[in-house]
């Protein structure tokens, strides 16, 4: 597997990982985000509260896009994305 392979593969155990905690195993909970955010990205969250404030999920319904309070893998690799993008960005600031 390629690195890139192993790393989407990674994504994947660590949602099911913290799906599988309550609810539904495919979609995550606010409960089950917040501690997946908690627990797998400290330090981004560190990095500034600009991204809690602009990631944060189910918060406005804008990540959660058929609005039942929950979030399937589709919908959380919104959230990941745009993490993915605003710690680009600050990688590239330092």
């Amino acid at each position: 597997m390629t690195k890139l392979e192993d790393h989407l593969e990674g994504v994947i155990d660590v949602f099911h990982q913290y799906s599988a905690q309550e609810g539904h195993q495919d979609t995550l909970s606010k409960g089950e985000m917040k501690k997946l955010m908690m627990g797998e990205l400290p330090n981004c969250l560190k990095a500034g509260d600009e991204l809690l404030i602009q990631t944060c999920p189910l918060k406005d319904g804008d990540l959660d896009a058929d609005k039942h309070g929950v979030l399937p893998l589709d919908e959380f690799l919104v959230l990941l994305g745009r993490v993915l993008v605003t710690r680009y960005k600050n990688i590239h600031k330092e």
